[in-house]
């Protein structure tokens, strides 16, 4: 089984930035990947970012592309997410998760991951 452990959530006022991480305590494939996914009260589990280890591709939603900024420590089997220009409706909980499979189409669903973090709120203040 694959522990995924959050770090790095909070408040900041918008405009400011935060930076989450996420450690594995390992890693089942040789076509990992890992990635986040946010959650606000009363919606869907919505796409962040997510990375692949092998080769380093990273994947983005819509609502964050040029904002934030997914990348990966091999050694630590950490993945780290800095998030810049936080807007109000950046504001959920950020969840951590590992696709062992890594197939490219299915990265952006929720359904692909295989492994969960239990969550880091974020809180941006407007």
């Amino acid at each position: 089984q694959v522990q995924l452990e959050e770090s790095g959530g909070g408040w900041v006022q918008a405009g400011g930035s935060l930076r989450l991480s996420c450690a594995a305590s390992k890693r089942t494939s040789n076509n990992w990947a890992m990635g986040w996914f946010r959650q606000a009260p009363g919606r869907e589990r919505e796409f962040v970012a997510t990375i692949r280890w092998n080769g380093g591709s990273t994947y983005y939603g819509d609502s964050v592309k040029g904002r934030f900024v997914i990348s990966r420590d091999s050694a630590k089997n950490t993945v780290y997410l800095q998030m810049n220009s936080l807007k109000f409706e950046d504001t959920g909980v950020y969840y951590c998760a590992a696709d062992q499979n890594g197939i490219t189409s299915s990265l952006r669903q929720a359904h692909t991951y295989e492994y969960w973090g239990q969550g880091t709120q974020v809180t941006v203040s407007s």
